[in-house]
């Protein structure tokens, strides 16, 4: 078994983000066994940490980006393609701006920095999982597999299909993810645009510092005021974007990836279930059980009993900033009685409800020692988008928005499967448990 690796010294670079174009500057600090990657935000107020794992994820469009609160740190994914390359499992990576420097386009930069300051082996085995089951991830033609794979590490394979466009063509790559492989096969190739994509880029004020002689804008004809550094650049850069957002599964991933037109959307699908996945086996390993609490533990934290607890298990803790639970819908439910007699659905209120009590068990964590309980105050955008009936498994989350010492707001979905079928604002009082 592997030992985890950290950096020695620390690094730095400095640069303009890809997209918003603004001058950053990244310190790379070591960082202790089991600490993981940590994303730090160091130009706002008060200084955000952010764990680089998919559960932090934000949905952005031809980008990976991290978010806690209303604090993102945009343009992660070549930085932390270096670091999956690398094998690096604990640092902190302090952030000053909002988006990542783009030096050269590619991760060249990153990796050269990160290689130069040396890597130390920890006294703690390395953290992996290994892919038992496929699992497969669609979008309209694009697609992502992940696949068990008899080779020990990860092997990678993607397919570009630019059939329609004689700049790019189709373009084959695959590789077994080494520091030497990524090196010398991927941490070269740079982003790449099509000409139109350039104009509409530049159109919405995005990426106005760049030219085609920064990174690879695509006629027809090829590059424009540029060329390739190999002949199949497009393809290799696609796979450098899928390493860094594999990175955020949190722990070394073994098995085989294979994509066909896949973006970091798919790539990003993927690392949440391998993220999910992994999470869920070492609880089982650990206790016995994928519940962080069960519901003998939740009845502890909430006053609320038969017929009204509507949370079943939490299978993710983060602190006091955000929380997983499950409530499994059965046909047995009381409300199915009369919610409504030969067509059973459950009523929106106790979705929203369930989602409430599941932000009270979050505020819990940091409530526990002081004697007070989440009071439902108030709602604000709440959208009921899809029936929930017997059959369904609500997962419910909840993210802390602000926590005073009276007052608490959370934001909160429920999702069957991959649907989000509630969502809602939601703000809390705090009271003393005495008067519950």
């Amino acid at each position: 078994m592997k030992l985890q690796k950290t950096i020695k010294s620390e690094g730095r670079v400095r640069g303009r983000g890809l997209f918003g174009g603004k001058e950053a500057k990244v310190v790379f600090r070591p960082a202790p066994a089991d600490s993981g990657i940590t994303f730090v935000r160091t130009d706002v107020p008060e200084p955000v940490r952010i764990s680089a794992v998919a559960s932090n994820l934000a949905e952005r469009s031809r980008r990976t980006t991290l978010k806690k609160g209303s604090v993102s740190i945009e343009t992660i994914e070549h930085c932390m393609a270096a670091v999956n390359a690398l094998e690096i499992d604990n640092m902190v990576i302090e952030v000053n701006g909002p988006e990542l420097p783009a030096p050269d386009c590619s991760c060249a930069e990153y990796f050269k920095i990160l290689k130069r300051v040396g890597l130390e082996e920890q006294n703690v085995t390395r953290k992996e999982y290994v892919i038992s089951k496929p699992i497969t991830i669609t979008a309209g033609d694009a697609c992502i597999y992940g696949l068990p794979n008899s080779d020990d590490g990860l092997s990678l394979t993607y397919d570009l299909d630019y059939g329609g466009h004689t700049g790019i063509g189709r373009q084959i790559f695959g590789c077994q993810l080494t520091p030497e492989s990524f090196e010398k096969h991927l941490a070269p190739a740079r982003t790449f645009l099509l000409e139109a994509e350039a104009k509409q880029f530049q159109a919405r004020g995005m990426g106005t510092h760049i030219g085609p002689r920064d990174l690879l804008v695509i006629s027809s004809d090829g590059p424009i005021k540029n060329s390739y550094r190999f002949p199949n650049e497009c393809v290799r850069h696609k796979l450098v974007d899928l390493v860094g957002d594999l990175g955020l599964v949190g722990r070394a991933v073994k098995g085989r990836i294979v994509a066909y037109k896949s973006g970091h959307s798919l790539n990003q699908q993927l690392a949440r279930k391998l993220y999910e996945a992994a999470r869920q086996q070492e609880r089982i390993a650990k206790f016995g059980t994928d519940a962080l609490l069960d519901i003998r533990q939740i009845a502890k934290i909430l006053p609320h009993r038969y017929p009204f607890l509507l949370v079943d298990k939490v299978i993710e803790i983060e602190g006091d900033t955000r929380i997983k639970g499950i409530k499994n819908v059965s046909f047995n439910e009381q409300f199915f009685q009369g919610h409504f007699p030969g067509t059973p659905i459950m009523p929106g209120v106790l979705i929203v409800e369930a989602m409430a009590q599941v932000s009270g068990l979050l505020f819990a964590q940091r409530l526990e020692h002081t004697g007070k309980l989440a009071m439902l105050l108030s709602m604000d955008n709440v959208k009921l988008r899809k029936s929930v009936v017997p059959g369904d498994q609500l997962i419910l989350t909840a993210e802390t928005m602000r926590l005073r010492s009276r007052t608490a707001q959370c934001r909160c979905q429920a999702m069957v499967g991959d649907a989000v079928v509630a969502e809602a604002q939601i703000r809390f009082m705090l009271v003393d448990d005495e008067k519950v």
